[in-house]
């Protein structure tokens, strides 16, 4: 297989917004592609809070009973697009009836109401982070904000995505590279 030509495929890996990002909406995010092939890629930002919205408040919007037992957790800006739809990133140790994308053999993505079900009981999955919206790139699109410095790529870990506390974790990522937050530069260059 020619390795040289075949295509980029980021699924399961965090793009890192670089200083020069230029979109607000995803300064010093952190975000997990989920999916990636030649028709685009999809991705969630793991490490910003929507600090207004909790779990309990979306289960009630969808008419889901929840108690003392149901899981604590707030809700993340997953990114501008669909931001009425819900999502769940989370560990492998569930897997909805319905429909889990599994991301890498690490993480699973689940979108269907069963998962919040099973949160408002108290059970589901040991890890999870409950998004509202998602990122989106057409064709080609992302391998262009790459080539334009707009995001570096690491390796994802449990540990990264959802143990650390979201304003950790973009720095968190970049440290995994080895690089240092105050030597970035919000002017990009080539060599």
């Amino acid at each position: 297989m020619d390795t040289e030509n075949a295509p980029l495929n980021l699924t399961g890996k965090l793009l890192i917004a670089m200083p020069a990002m230029g979109d607000p909406r995803f300064e010093q995010s952190v975000v997990l592609i989920c999916a990636h092939s030649d028709e685009g890629a999809m991705g969630l930002i793991v490490n910003k809070p929507t600090g207004e919205v909790a779990l309990s408040d979306m289960l009630e919007q969808l008419s889901i009973d929840h108690g003392p037992e149901s899981r604590q957790l707030d809700v993340s800006f997953g990114g501008p697009v669909e931001q009425t739809r819900g999502f769940v990133l989370h560990s492998l140790d569930y897997v909805s009836n319905v429909n889990t994308l599994k991301v890498q053999s690490v993480f699973g993505l689940t979108a269907t109401l069963d998962i919040l079900e099973a949160l408002a009981k108290g059970r589901g999955p040991e890890r999870a982070l409950v998004a509202i919206g998602y990122a989106g790139w057409g064709p080609g699109q992302l391998e262009d904000e790459l080539s334009q410095n707009a995001w570096l790529t690491c390796d994802a870990n449990m540990e990264l995505v959802f143990d650390l506390p979201d304003q950790g974790k973009w720095d968190g990522a970049l440290k995994s590279l080895g690089v240092d937050a105050l030597m970035l530069s919000s002017d990009a260059g080539h060599a």
